[in-house]
């Protein structure tokens, strides 16, 4: 086995077993996870946010066929190193779907204990989401795996998750939405933290959970969530708490054992 793939592959591994073990058996950072907190957005906010986010693409429209032309093309991906980090990133919840970022940010967020950063993201997290639950609500468009029952996901999968709403991507949302997040906490990555977000995104189309056209409107929504986020009062206070709990591990000098394997998986030609 290649190393890189070795390595991707215990990445995966640690996000997924950390996800099923018991909490008393967690290392002290996944057990750190965010206090319950509700998002910064008000309701009505989170609605009109949602309803300025376009309807999904009509079914047989030239934008719907050639999503399902370029998602077909994903298929050749499947068991790739690009599958396999796609894998990791259906992790999308605080504490951590953040690691995804370790490579980008040069830090390891997962050797550390950070309350406020979690919190922040949490309810960042309960925002986006919020909003993209309700733009899929308002109208149904079908995943590729669920126009296609023999589609493969590089997830686990239920019969209701094959037919529950593709567009738009929650999981770009959220990703664009930390993303942006980080990009504020450390303006010098800034660059890096946002690509990292779209791939995040990009894992889904590799997935077979969305098509190009549900991730772009996830982004779109998802910068608009943090906008109008970072614009309430006490969100300042948070964001400067968490950029001094990141400071911290910054200079604990850790980092990923996995970004070389991140990079080869990056590095794979989509299609």
């Amino acid at each position: 086995m290649p190393r890189a793939t070795a390595g991707l592959i215990a990445v995966a591994a640690l996000l997924s077993a950390c996800a099923g073990t018991p909490a008393a058996l967690r290392p002290q950072a996944v057990q750190a996870a965010a206090p319950e907190a509700k998002g910064y957005l008000s309701g009505a906010l989170i609605q009109a946010l949602a309803d300025a986010t376009p309807p999904p693409p009509v079914v047989g429209s030239s934008t719907d066929l050639a999503d399902k032309a370029r998602s077909s093309q994903f298929r050749t991906l499947e068991d790739s190193d690009r599958w396999l980090l796609a894998t990791a990133h259906a992790e999308l919840r605080p504490p951590l779907a953040l690691q995804h970022f370790d490579c980008a940010l040069g830090v390891r967020l997962g050797s550390a204990t950070a309350p406020n950063l979690n919190k922040l993201m949490q309810r960042l997290f309960d925002d986006s989401d919020a909003a993209a639950e309700r733009v899929k609500a308002r109208g149904f468009r079908a995943r590729p795996v669920g126009d296609d029952a023999e589609r493969r996901s590089c997830q686990r999968v239920t019969e209701a998750g094959r037919k529950s709403a593709s567009y738009p991507s929650g999981s770009s949302t959220v990703a664009t939405v930390y993303g942006e997040a980080f990009a504020a906490l450390d303006p010098q990555r800034a660059t890096e933290a946002r690509r990292i977000a779209h791939e995040m995104g990009l894992s889904r189309l590799v997935c077979g959970m969305h098509y190009p056209s549900d991730v772009a409107a996830g982004e779109v929504l998802g910068k608009a969530v943090f906008e109008a986020a970072s614009a309430t009062p006490g969100f300042d206070a948070d964001l400067a708490a968490a950029r001094a709990e990141l400071t911290a591990i910054r200079a604990t000098g850790l980092t990923s054992p996995g970004c070389a394997a991140e990079r080869r998986a990056l590095a794979t030609p989509l299609p």
